[in-house]
C-alpha cells in the first residue's frame, strides 16, 4: 500500500471539551488506484486529507506513506517527506498572476534542490500530459476555469509524489469540465501508479474512480467498488 491511515483519531479543542473529527478512521489506498471519499460539509473530509498529507498530527493512530510511518517524525522530516512522496492538489489553485503556466510549474523546482531552468523540460512533459502544452506561455487569466485546474494538477505532479491528495477538485467547475478533471485524475493515477485520494461532496463522476468511501461524523466507511 502506499497509503494507509490505521485506526486514526483527531480532535479539536471545543469550548471545554474536545470535538472528534475522525474517529478510528482506516483507510488503504493501493499505488495506481483512485479512491474517492466523499460525504457532506463538516463530515470529516477535510481533516482526513490534512492528516493523510502529514500537515496535521492526529491524536493517536498510525499514518504510512510508501511504506514508512510517519509517527514519531520531527516537522522537518515530515516536510522532507512531502517534498519527496506526496503531492497535493488544493481546491483553489491559487496560481501567481504574474507566471505562465509553464513557470508555475517550475517554481516548485528549489523545493527538491533542482532550478527552474533545469526543470523546465519536466514541466513542459507535465503540461503536455494534462493537455496544456500549447498554453505553456500563457498566465492565469488566459486560462479557463477547468486549464488553470489541471495547471494546478500538474504542479503537484512535478516532485513525481507516490501519493496523491486532491481536494474538491471540481467545486468551481461545470458538469463537464469536472468530469474532464476527474477522468484526467484517473488517467494520470494509473499512469503514474500515484496512489490518489480524492476528498468530494460531488458523487456525479465517481464511475471514473476505483473505489469510494463515506465519511459521516467523523468515521469512515470502508471503500467499496465504485458503481
Amino acid at each position: 500500500m502506499s497509503l494507509n491511515l490505521t485506526d486514526v483519531t483527531l480532535t479539536y479543542p471545543d469550548g471545554g471539551g474536545r470535538l472528534t473529527a475522525l474517529d478510528h478512521v482506516t483507510l488503504d489506498a493501493p499505488k495506481g488506484s483512485l479512491t474517492a471519499v466523499v460525504g457532506p460539509s463538516g463530515s470529516g473530509k477535510s481533516s482526513l486529507l490534512a492528516v493523510a498529507a502529514t500537515l496535521i498530527t492526529p491524536d493517536r493512530g498510525t499514518v504510512t506513506v510508501d511504506g514508512t510511518p510517519t509517527t514519531g517524525m520531527t516537522r522537518a522530516e515530515l516536510a522532507a517527506l512531502r517534498r519527496a512522496r506526496i503531492g497535493i492538489v488544493f481546491q483553489q489553485p491559487n496560481l501567481l498572476p504574474s507566471l505562465t503556466a509553464v513557470e508555475q510549474l517550475q517554481v516548485m523546482a528549489p523545493l527538491d534542490g533542482r532550478s527552474p531552468a533545469r526543470a523546465r523540460p519536466r514541466a513542459m512533459e507535465l503540461l503536455d500530459a494534462v493537455g496544456l502544452a500549447a498554453e505553456a506561455g500563457r498566465r492565469p487569466h488566459q486560462l479557463s476555469g477547468g486549464q488553470r485546474q489541471r495547471v494546478n494538477i500538474a504542479r503537484a505532479l512535478m516532485n513525481d509524489p507516490t501519493v496523491l491528495l486532491v481536494d474538491e477538485p471540481t467545486s468551481a467547475l461545470d458538469h463537464d469540465r469536472g468530469a474532464a478533471v476527474i477522468d484526467l485524475i484517473a488517467r494520470l493515477t494509473r499512469q503514474r501508479a500515484a496512489a490518489t485520494v480524492l476528498v468530494t461532496h460531488d458523487r456525479t463522476h465517481l464511475t471514473a474512480v476505483d473505489a469510494t468511501a463515506e465519511m459521516r461524523d467523523g468515521r469512515l466507511r470502508l471503500p467499496a467498488p465504485a458503481r
